[in-house]
């Protein structure tokens, strides 16, 4: 799911390449302002938690997803907002002093210019100085409250604007009210409006608690000012809470939640019941540093360790829980908004937590390695919130917001996320339930029946010509159902997917689906088109694309080009092999786009690269976006797994390995897809097929670090660790020279997720030439 941007350049200081490493802790090590000059809504992170329900920050940019939030280039703070997720905003506020005469055109316009000179930003915490009213505003957070201290040096009366109107990132405020339950606390509520994306409004409920008395409220409704409103509801409105003067800095506990007012104060309670901000900020890091301590990698340069630690900050980001602390949530899948409770233990506490996510749309390759791998309860947590999802609407989502389907992108993205959390151990979830789930999602009503935000139908995915003529046709329809209706890729994806959801039939000893869906996995080859060497749309009478433009962005291949797509068959890659003439010519084609994409950095929107390229996307491999982002490893099936070394560490240093907020991804982020691919790709580490098959493999590349230590669940392996060395590494020597597990002699390019769970330590020995014999070995 990509973007398009202008890149500016930023130098990084020396120290920054410095081989020296001082001591740091992994949480200390993050750079937040990666990429930040190119920001999307939920893509900037501070003050938040892992997975936590509020991200509290500045926002620059009000008025969308796209190149909203926080922007670094921008500067100008228009709300300090909680709520940054895919599809949702709300509960934007900002410290302000005033005066009598200037009420008025402060609610219109409460913004205020600042400085990054000004300006602190780590994981957990950010502090930021306000020019227009001389304050230094102060944030962090638990999972579900924003906790916020002002420092007020300015003149005039000490106040606080709360946004009730407006747009805010993704969403209009379409209404909102509030209520002064005492002369410490406000509740309230904002309701997200619909968007393309979202087909129904949210609202976001609050309890904002002050440390000093309110003296005053004023409400602006229609830009008609009026002090002493203590309960209101309408549309159009700001409001403004005046506080006390003191010595003291004001500080302020906003407590959120998606099912009542009542609920955000309990939120707000069990999880921020004091006035310790410090304590906050502190905990907030250690529970960061935790997170990112599971990988513990040596070597390397300070900056590697710097922009690793960074990737896998972004490896958690963004998909947020919108579940209360007791476990309530709310279905908007029906009718009517309803409040539901999750599962409770024996404890009396919630089994999982609910989730709001962007697509799944290439997890495959990024999220379903790292997080199986590192973090499986959250894998599992996701696992059992989407088969709630499933309970409540019939469907399991591809990506929810606020308690609904969003059917954002296409086909039946989850899929390989339940199929390799089965194989990998993690079945912490009913998987009965979870096959009928995601076998309803490959037919004609489910998942695979939708394009891109198709709401109201189940036309615009093309499953019925799918299974009946064996692809998608493009154009599908005279009829726009959705977005994406893009019937090669569709293709494509729906024949990995089939082929996933067949290897979890295998091992539920379904045989007759297993037989049916592994059949239906080898429709890719209906699209390829021998005189061209590449996938080729066909039209709705079987007649290919004419005239065909491999390198064409779009036009049947979803954020992607024939080029590029044609290698989409990550679970057949012997079958493409011979369809393109054997591995020989497979690794020569492949070999040559590399070529040709090295001279833009293998990114269509990389800074340095002309202006036709990044408007027209022609590129032949492209990390920009996820529909390329298996291909350097596709070189280890086609027995060259030196090739899948040298490109990978090639893509790398070109396209990963900047520290700036001007540069990072040189695209779309997605919600940590790409912070994945890019922890992977650094540790060497790689799953071609998701990680779907039995007992699946992780295949090998080439490590940047020296020394990787993966600290493992003991819930979900027997092993407390599992290491990779890397002897001899360095820029120069990228190439495995010999390789052992566990002390045995490895040749193959790959081990097994079964060697994980004994323990395993992987040595590979590196030099600066290819050793072309190792790793050709393959069962």
């Amino acid at each position: 799911m990509k973007r398009f941007a202008v890149w500016s350049v930023l130098c990084i200081p020396a120290w920054a390449n410095a081989q020296r490493i001082p001591p740091q802790r992994p949480v200390d090590l993050v750079y937040p302002l990666l990429d930040a000059a190119n920001s999307r809504w939920f893509y900037f992170s501070s003050a938040c938690r892992p997975f936590g329900m509020v991200s509290v920050f500045p926002d620059n940019i009000v008025t969308g997803d796209w190149n909203g939030g926080y922007r670094y280039k921008e500067d100008t703070i228009r709300y300090i907002s909680h709520i940054h997720e895919w599809q949702l905003s709300g509960v934007g506020v900002m410290p302000c002093t005033f005066s009598g005469d200037s009420l008025a055109a402060l609610l219109k316009d409460p913004s205020s210019v600042f400085s990054h000179k000004k300006e602190t930003i780590k994981p957990g915490y950010h502090s930021v100085f306000l020019d227009r009213y001389h304050i230094t505003a102060e944030v962090t957070a638990t999972g579900r409250v924003g906790l916020h201290r002002y420092r007020y040096a300015g003149k005039g009366s000490r106040g606080i604007v709360f946004q009730l109107s407006g747009n805010l990132g993704p969403s209009e405020i379409i209404a909102a009210g509030y209520e002064q339950v005492s002369d410490y606390e406000i509740r309230g509520y904002v309701v997200n409006g619909k968007t393309s994306r979202r087909p129904k409004p949210v609202t976001v409920y609050f309890s904002a608690i002050f440390k000093t008395p309110v003296t005053a409220i004023y409400l602006s409704e229609n830009n008609v000012v009026r002090s002493a409103v203590k309960q209101w509801k309408g549309t159009n409105g700001m409001l403004l809470v005046q506080l006390a003067n003191t010595t003291e800095p004001v500080e302020m506990k906003v407590g959120i939640s998606f099912t009542s007012q009542e609920a955000a104060a309990a939120n707000r309670l069990a999880e921020a019941p004091d006035w310790n901000f410090d304590q906050v900020v502190k905990a907030a890091g250690n529970e960061w540093n935790e997170m990112l301590g599971r990988i513990k990698v040596e070597g390397g340069t300070y900056k590697q360790q710097r922009r690793f630690y960074t990737d896998l900050w972004h490896a958690i980001q963004g998909r947020r829980v919108i579940s209360d602390i007791d476990g309530k949530y709310v279905d908007n899948t029906g009718s009517a908004s309803v409040v539901k409770q999750v599962p409770l233990n024996s404890q009396g506490k919630p089994e999982f937590s609910m989730y709001n996510s962007d697509a799944f749309w290439g997890a495959q390759w990024t999220l379903n390695t790292l997080w199986d791998l590192v973090y499986p309860e959250i894998t599992s947590g996701f696992c059992n919130s989407f088969l709630q999802y499933y309970k409540d609407g019939g469907l399991i989502p591809r990506g929810p917001a606020g308690g609904n389907y969003t059917f954002v992108m296409t086909g039946a993205q989850t899929t390989p996320f339940y199929v390799s959390a089965w194989q990998k151990g993690i079945r912490d979830f009913d998987v009965n339930l979870a096959y009928e789930g995601l076998r309803k999602d490959h037919f004609p009503g489910g998942m695979m029946a939708k394009a891109g935000y198709e709401h109201t139908t189940a036309k615009g995915g093309g499953i019925e010509q799918y299974i009946a003529k064996g692809y998608v046709p493009y154009p599908l329809s005279d009829t726009v159902y959705g977005m994406h209706m893009d019937g090669a890729s569709i293709t494509l994806e729906n024949a990995y997917q089939d082929w996933c959801l067949a290897q979890m039939a295998k091992e539920l000893g379904k045989q007759d689906d297993y037989r049916l869906f592994m059949e239906r996995s080898g429709n890719f080859k209906n699209l390829y088109n021998s005189q061209a060497g590449y996938m080729v749309p066909k039209d709705r009478e079987g007649k290919w694309r004419e005239p065909y433009d491999p390198l064409e962005d779009q036009h049947g291949f979803e954020e992607a080009n024939g080029a590029q797509a044609t290698w989409f068959v990550p679970h057949a890659l012997p079958e493409l092999f011979n369809l393109m003439g054997g591995k020989k010519n497979a690794v020569e084609k492949l070999n040559s786009q590399f070529e040709a994409a090295r001279a833009y950095r293998f990114s269509s929107e990389y800074q340095g690269n002309p202006p036709e390229m990044i408007k027209k996307q022609r590129i032949p491999v492209n990390y920009s976006n996820q529909p390329s982002i298996q291909t350097a490893f596709i070189f280890n099936y086609a027995g060259a797994p030196w090739l899948t070394q040298y490109w990978s560490r090639t893509v790398i240093d070109s396209a990963y390995s900047e520290l700036s907020p001007y540069l990072g991804y040189n695209g779309d982020e997605d919600q940590g897809l790409m912070g994945s691919l890019n922890v992977l790709m650094k540790t060497g580490l790689f799953q071609m097929t998701g990680g779907c098959e039995a007992d699946p493999r992780y295949e090998i590349s080439s490590p940047i670090f020296n020394r990787i230590t993966f600290v493992l669940n003991p819930k979900y392996y027997k092993a407390k660790t599992f290491v990779i060395e890397a002897r001899h590494n360095s820029a120069i020597n990228k190439y495995v020279q010999s390789a052992t597990l566990n002390g045995a002699p490895l040749n193959k390019f790959y081990f097994r997720q079964s060697d994980i769970n004994k323990g395993s330590t992987l040595i590979l020995n590196m030099g600066a030439e290819p050793d072309k014999s190792w790793g050709t070995a393959i069962e």
